[in-house]
């Protein structure tokens, strides 16, 4: 027996309409290359949607083409999220800090037809455009602020969109449909793309609304720090249109701490989401300028591990709640968040400490579990460890253009994670299954001594990696960059770390770096800091 309820399609046109008619008066500002403060409506932004559609047409767009993006947080790029997906094409988000042979690789993989340009990212596309086929670049810009090029087939955003009607037939889509694409960084081999459909991100913006998700609501001012080119910016620009928050852009003013507090301050912001070095940047900034941000109540925070010292300054300091997050490209990306299950003066504040530190439970939506090497479930008790899987409406069931499922015979996806899960569901990255370090049988987090490393005051960033070694196989190396101006010593990490792991954990040596090799997303590039560091072998091995 079937249920006699109406079946309407979960579908991005679904979210607008909804931001339109519920949540039209809410405000989108937006720092922009050509203006330092744009302020409009959900609904302007939705008619500006819809001239986009239509002007996409008479470019010749089809159902299911893929436009690609090259662009900041902006109200334009916000108008391509809704304008391609809802005319029933596919928006392409593209990572501009990929390396220029992945640019080209994932370009023609998709089979882009035109390029979204922000302005800045132009001599990209320029220095490529030999090596990509594509019918046109938009430069995301209005008239004047056109910048000079030598490409062929170029059209200036606001120009287009000028011509054209705020009406479009939107089409009936099926939920299932694809509406946008997003490529895995990849530290080794060509990037893997992620095709979301309608129902897919519909579902997971409701989960992001959700209490136990990021907890928006109308009476939030929201701040996506987290780029629109990678992973959806965390959903945000979606959320907006289902709850109504203010949403603001920071543009290309991501890193800047000085930036941020400005933002953060003039705009009001009560919730601002990002990778922990955004945050890092913003609380040394707040730290040496005096300044705050009174507003901002609360941070989620993704992409790496948090450093509890970060929490706890934030917090102590100007009474900002850090909430950590855990998802990944193939999961849209939301996996987990960490809301306590019970109230704070439950914990002492070692348990408190504990606890904060984790990725936090899933959300409705995602199953989680863990496994041994023979694929055994392992228990829920925050010590057993094993390979991550995850299951839901919006994990990956296969990558884009490969025929063969991304899923193990029982249908879970194996998230490359080494996790624990406590007793009740908060889970914890100890490492990728790649990076962990297998010394004498046992694996050692290099996740856990990077944040125990990075807690000391005088070390700005720190990556660890497994040396091979005759007796235990392998032991950790701690590769560190210094603070400016610090001259900290191998002896004084090492001791501030001591009884803060275990003490078979302890790195057998610190390596002191000016700067660590980063991904395309801003993560330690764990292979290039095991290629640069190929050759080493510990002193007390080669001494013996």
């Amino acid at each position: 027996m079937r249920g006699l309820m109406m079946s309407d399609q979960l579908t991005i046109t679904a979210l607008m309409r909804h931001g339109r008619s519920i949540n039209g008066a809410s405000e989108v500002v937006s720092v922009v290359h050509d203006n330092p403060r744009h302020v409009y409506t959900q609904a302007e932004c939705y008619d500006r949607a819809a001239q986009l559609a239509n002007a996409l047409k008479k470019l010749g767009l089809n159902k299911g083409d893929v436009i690609g993006t090259l662009a900041w947080n902006d109200y334009r790029h916000m108008e391509a999220y809704y304008g391609v997906a809802c005319s029933g094409a596919v928006c392409h988000t593209i990572n501009p800090r990929l390396f220029p042979e992945q640019l080209v690789y994932i370009i023609n993989h998709a089979e882009d037809q035109f390029l979204m340009v922000d302005p800045m990212f132009l001599p990209l596309v320029e220095a490529i455009s030999q090596q990509i086929s594509i019918k046109g670049v938009i430069v995301m810009a209005a008239k004047n602020s056109m910048p000079e090029t030598n490409l062929e087939n170029v059209y200036c955003y606001d120009e287009l969109l000028a011509v054209e009607s705020t009406d479009f037939d939107w089409p009936e889509l099926d939920e299932n449909d694809a509406c946008s694409l997003c490529y895995t960084s990849g530290t080794t081999g060509n990037p893997k793309g992620v095709l979301y459909s309608h129902r897919s991100l519909v579902l997971q913006t409701y989960a992001c609304c959700l209490g136990s998700g990021m907890n928006l609501t109308a009476s939030d001012v929201a701040l996506p720090v987290v780029p629109m080119f990678h992973v959806n910016a965390w959903n945000i620009p979606y959320s907006a249109a289902l709850a109504g928050f203010r949403l603001v852009f920071p543009g290309s003013k991501m890193g800047d701490g000085e930036a941020l507090q400005a933002l953060i301050e003039s705009e009001n912001v009560s919730y601002a989401v990002g990778v922990p070095t955004v945050w890092l940047s913003l609380l040394n900034y707040l730290k040496e300028s005096g300044k705050d941000v009174p507003s901002l109540t609360r941070v989620g925070v993704g992409g790496s591990a948090c450093p509890l010292s970060t929490m706890k300054d934030f917090e102590e300091l100007y009474g900002v709640n850090t909430i950590t997050g855990w998802g990944m490209t193939e999961m849209a990306p939301l996996g987990t968040f960490n809301f306590p299950k019970h109230p704070r003066e439950h914990y002492s504040d070692d348990e408190y400490d504990a606890l904060r530190v984790r990725a936090g439970r899933s959300v409705f939506g995602v199953q989680m579990k863990i496994v041994d090497d023979n694929d055994q479930d392992q228990p829920w008790d925050g010590v057993a460890f094993g390979a991550l899987k995850v299951r839901g409406p919006w994990v990956v069931e296969r990558y884009f253009k490969q025929d063969e499922t991304a899923l193990d015979d029982k249908g879970w996806f194996d998230t490359g994670d080494v996790a624990s899960i406590d007793a009740d569901g908060n889970m914890m990255i100890t490492d990728r299954t790649k990076d962990v370090i297998k010394s004498g049988g046992e694996w050692i987090s290099s996740i856990d001594l990077e944040n125990c490393a990075v807690d000391h005051p005088d070390v700005a960033e720190a990556g660890v990696i497994g040396i091979a070694h005759p007796k235990w196989d392998e032991r950790p190396l701690l590769v560190v960059v210094r603070v400016e101006g610090s001259d900290i010593s191998a002896e004084s990490i090492l001791d501030f770390m001591d009884g803060k792991v275990a003490k078979w954990w302890m790195p057998d040596e610190v390596a002191f770096v000016d700067e660590l090799p980063h991904t395309a997303t801003g993560k330690i590039h764990k292979v290039g800091l095991r290629q640069q560091f190929a050759d080493f072998s510990f002193a007390s091995v080669t001494s013996a």
